[in-house]
């Protein structure tokens, strides 16, 4: 019979628990799982990028109701335990429900601790520690002109920050000491992470005092600091640490301290009760890094088992991305007589690096910009490694040992199987190995099988590296390919050697660039051709033959050989007086098929190539233009009816649909570019899965960009929210230059986008205003060239000559 396991509390350590669990002794409990929060387990770690818009919750729930009812566990989520019989082992729930256990297990996690400043009870003074802190956060967002204040320059506090204003909030973060992240690095460190912040557009107040939480009507309004300086404020998050959960275990007779006291098995003072997580002290120590947690996870099933294991907190490195920028830590780096200091900093690419040594050990690191030698240097501490031998090059890291160039996987090879990898899972190498000996041979399969690599990303590199050392040549680290067979060159080399050599012909880019065939090939010709006509759109000419063969008739050919011909509506709009001349169109050369496309358009099907130029000559007397449904350039721009119709229309979607359509038309782009505008989040023009997106709100505009709806189906991410038209069609046209000069030819934005990172666009056409103009100015340069209609000038009788057919085969011969 099984035996009854109620757990209180369903945060990232039980749930690894639970796993554990359910994984070797599926039979072994009935489980019920109580929650105070109205959802099962979720990454906590993640809520900051659902924060800043990268991520959905949905994508970093770790535990589906579909998981819990497969298993067998009973969800009591929004409910919390009231009391405990300990002697009767019973359990009182909210709504006056008693169950019976044999073993309960606390996962009650930690409060966040709340400054007992005057006005901390005021509304809109929250902390950071879940969904619903998170939601407010993302809500204010929505408040034209809001501005927040955080306190707290650690990690949470400084993820806050960057995630409110990534949705365009204001933002100032008030720290009490002299740099950021004291705990986890250096003066020097924390000048950089400041100094990153602030070119972020975050306003950080170091060694700043909190004095009084000002309030009107029962709202916060601002912050008073000891100096007399008033921050104001929309909504204040106070992210300043957080304190054990016990309030319930003591109120049951558990031994506590600063936690709930446990010993080597995580038991506690009763044998029947078991505390996992956040909640716990043991030996001293409380915890709030995730790889203790998950190790805390193992022994805890184990003990459930009735298995012998013991809980170790071992010593821990922080390996961290806050605010896209990497961070390690390791040791003791604080000043004392008797250390010595390595010091390395690299100014242009933002890299600091400082070793701490001590009788020939290392004992401290810290790292900015460049962490991938982290788990390399955290060995040296945990192991007490005699580095003598390697201190004139022990900055440069394991590929340098000894003063001269290495195979850097030999340092990889060497970590022991308990080195961390992943912190975000607390994943060791030992875990990886064993997966890839289980038959794992690609990242994804580690991924699918450890997590490892599935957060934050910042492993990944070292994720790819076991697998190179575990399969040996089995197994080879992605790299850049090459263009094609003519170059070992990638598109990104290209792309840059033809900006920095100033290379304007494909003669220049075969002969300079070291091309192996004399003038490329069917791959490489229509890239070369892209990346030249988008840098030097006056000096380049294009080059016909370098394109498809869509592109070289501007039509789509069909499997039988017609075309297809679609003229352009400005937003989806469109006259009687253009449909008489579609359908005219239509019976004069026998169009077998008029269908009306997904994008707001009427495609003519079944055109024969001789006909095409006369049927543009005749859609052009009517004033309509090509509407490049073939190219790799705008395609359309799709809308709905807006302010001038619907009822529930927040803006005029159409109008700023056609202007953003005419701005764009013509312009050659990486792939095909679809817009939507949507004129109320009801989303009517599914703007959401377009590569740039934009919603109507009563306060503006909302652009998001990314987005897929093809082969691949994928969401928008909010790239920012902007007042007036004017703006979003700057930013929009700054977003699509961009991605022009930068993006690897065939790359949709949605990939282009996942390469160069989210923040990276969102730096270079919101943050940086002179560069957006910059990027504009370019943008209009190249449509001087290119912002004209390629049916008008095929259809004059010189080029409409080309498309006639070379011989009648179909006449018979004479006599």
């Amino acid at each position: 019979m099984k035996k009854k396991l109620i757990i209180i509390g369903a945060g990232m350590a039980s749930g690894r628990a639970l796993e554990h669990l359910i994984e070797q002794a599926p039979d072994a409990y009935d489980v019920t799982l109580f929650n105070a929060e109205p959802r099962g387990n979720y990454n906590r770690i993640m809520l900051s990028p659902v924060l800043s818009g990268e991520k959905t919750f949905e994508e970093i729930v770790t535990h589906t109701a579909e998981w819990y009812e497969e298993n067998g566990v009973t969800c009591r989520f929004g409910e919390r335990i009231v009391s405990i019989d300990r002697q009767a082992k019973t359990v009182t729930a909210e709504n006056g429900d008693v169950l019976a256990y044999d073993k309960l297990m606390f996962g009650t996690g930690s409060n966040p601790f709340i400054i007992p400043l005057p006005g901390h009870d005021l509304d809109g003074v929250i902390a950071y520690r879940d969904l619903e802190d998170t939601n407010r956060m993302i809500a204010l967002s929505e408040q034209p002109g809001a501005r927040a204040v955080v306190i707290g320059g650690g990690l949470l506090g400084l993820e806050a920050a960057a995630g409110l204003k990534a949705r365009g909030v204001e933002v100032t973060v008030v720290h009490i000491m002299g740099h950021l992240m004291e705990r986890q690095l250096d003066e020097a460190a924390g000048y950089l992470l400041r100094k990153a912040l602030v070119d972020k557009g975050i306003t950080v107040m170091c060694s700043a005092n909190s004095k009084e939480i000002l309030g009107e009507d029962g709202k916060v309004k601002a912050l008073l600091l000891d100096d007399g300086t008033e921050l104001p404020c929309d909504l204040l998050v106070m992210a300043v640490g957080i304190r054990p959960n016990v309030a319930l275990a003591q109120s049951v007779g558990l031994d506590t301290d600063k936690g709930i006291l446990v010993n080597d098995q995580m038991v506690t003072s009763d044998p029947d009760i078991l505390a996992v997580g956040e909640c716990v002290e043991h030996n001293g120590a409380i915890f709030g890094l995730v790889a203790p947690l998950y190790d805390q996870a193992k022994v805890i099933a184990k003990t459930l088992m009735q298995e012998d294991a013991a809980f170790v907190n071992k010593e821990v490195s922080t390996k961290l991305k806050v605010t896209g920028c990497d961070l390690f830590s390791a040791g003791d780096f604080a000043d004392a007589e008797g250390r010595e200091d390595i010091v390395f900093r690299d100014p242009a690419r933002g890299v600091y690096k400082r070793l701490v040594l001590e009788n020939d050990r290392l004992i401290g690191a810290v790292m900015y910009g460049d962490t991938a030698d982290g788990s390399w240097f955290f060995g040296l501490i945990k192991d007490g490694t005699d580095v003598s031998d390697m201190r004139d090059t022990l900055i440069f890291g394991p590929a340098y040992q000894g003063g001269a160039a290495v195979d850097p996987m030999a340092a990889v090879a060497a970590l022991p199987a308990d080195a961390e990898i992943c912190g975000c899972n607390g994943v060791c190498k030992g875990q990886i190995v064993d997966a890839i000996n289980g038959g794992a041979t690609t990242l994804e399969d580690v991924r699918a099988q450890t997590k490892a690599s599935g957060s934050c990303g910042t492993c990944t590199g070292l994720v790819e590296q076991v697998l190179a050392s575990t399969l040996g040549d089995d197994f080879v680290i992605p790299a850049a390919q090459s263009v094609c067979g003519c170059t070992d060159l990638s598109h990104e080399d290209v792309r840059r050697l033809i900006k920095s050599q100033e290379l304007k012909s494909q003669a220049a880019v075969w002969q300079e660039l070291g091309w192996s065939t004399p003038n490329g090939c069917h791959v490489c010709r229509p890239a070369i051709n892209y990346y030249l006509l988008a840098d030097w759109p006056v000096e380049y000419q294009d080059d016909p033959q370098s394109r498809f063969v869509n592109e070289r008739n501007h039509a789509n050919i069909q499997k039988d050989g017609t075309y297809s011909v679609v003229p352009r509506m400005w937003g989806g709009v469109t006259t009687p007086d253009e449909l008489r001349a579609i359908a005219d169109a239509a019976d004069k050369y026998n169009v077998p098929t008029v269908k009306v496309t997904g994008g707001q358009r009427i495609d003519l099907l079944g055109v024969r190539k001789e006909d095409l130029p006369a049927i543009w000559y005749d859609l052009n007397q009517a004033g309509m233009v090509s509407g490049h449904a073939y190219s790799k350039g705008l395609r359309t721009v799709k809308t709905c009816v807006g302010t001038d119709h619907c009822r529930v229309a927040t803006q005029d979607s159409t109008g700023l649909g056609i202007k953003l359509e005419k701005e764009l038309w013509g312009s050659w782009t990486p792939h095909k570019l679809k817009l939507g505008v949507s004129g109320c989040p009801r989303n009517c023009a599914e703007a959401t899965c377009k590569d740039i997106g934009v919603i109507c709100v009563d306060s503006g505009y909302e652009i998001s960009v990314a987005g897929a709806a093809g082969m691949e189906v994928k969401e928008t991410e909010a790239l920012t929210k902007v007042d007036t038209e004017e703006e979003a069609i700057e930013i929009i046209t700054a977003f699509t230059q961009l991605y022009r000069e930068q993006a690897k030819y065939l790359d949709r934005v949605f990939k282009w986008v996942a390469k160069v990172g989210l923040d990276w666009c969102k730096e270079q056409v919101v943050d940086d205003l002179e560069n957006r103009k910059a990027l504009v100015a370019r943008f209009d340069l190249s449509q001087s060239v290119y912002r004209t209609d390629p049916w008008a000038e095929h259809a004059q009788p010189q080029k409409a000559a080309t498309y006639a057919p070379l011989a009648d085969l179909t006449l018979e011969a004479a006599e």
